[in-house]
């Protein structure tokens, strides 16, 4: 018997392969434009349609920038009622260790998504660049979190929010010995 993670990545790969296939197919893109577009090879853009791969959250954002859809759009399909319990939805880690994604909500009308962010101790998290005009909200659910934007830094405790334009450069540094918990809702032009 397979272990429940293992089928819950599997259903998950697939889910981000139909939300894929069905984008292009509605933009009536081939998989050589797509690649030429996001700059993912079409073998691997391939691989992510057939649900064969787990695309990471860099190769996620990299094709939903080119394609102008929010993240959310590849990664969950849309529901009228959702319910998002911590620690039981999809994962997704980042190229860089110690940055894990977990999608909570995504409304693709209103150009909104809402996710969790588990960043371990001492690490430094660089996010790939975000869509021109797409603003992040922040809110340090547990422990401290040090945020650079551009060239300024805040540190920000639990429940401290911040509002910034997420096109500006900017990077999540937990400088503590525990694990730290954000809430990021991001917001589309």
């Amino acid at each position: 018997m397979k272990p429940v993670q293992e089928d819950e990545t599997k259903m998950l790969m697939q889910s981000v392969g139909c939300n894929l296939r069905k984008l292009r197919k509605d933009r009536k893109l081939s998989l050589e434009e797509l690649a030429s577009l996001t700059g993912v090879s079409k073998l691997t853009l391939g691989n992510i349609e057939r649900g064969e791969t787990n695309p990471t959250i860099g190769m996620m954002w990299k094709i939903s920038k080119q394609l102008s859809i929010p993240l959310m759009a590849l990664l969950k399909p849309e529901n009228a009622i959702s319910i998002s319990r911590a620690g039981q939805g999809p994962k997704y880690d980042s190229d860089n260790p110690g940055w894990t994604l977990e999608p909570m909500f995504s409304d693709v009308r209103e150009k909104l998504e809402m996710h969790r962010a588990y960043v371990q101790p001492h690490t430094v998290y660089i996010p790939e660049s975000h869509h021109a005009g797409t603003m992040e909200i922040l809110t340090v659910m547990t422990g401290t979190i040090e945020l650079t934007i551009g060239d300024k830094s805040y540190t920000l405790n639990t429940f401290d929010s911040i509002q910034f334009s997420a096109t500006e450069s900017h990077q999540y540094k937990n400088v503590s010995n525990e694990e730290t918990v954000l809430h990021l809702t991001m917001c589309y032009p």
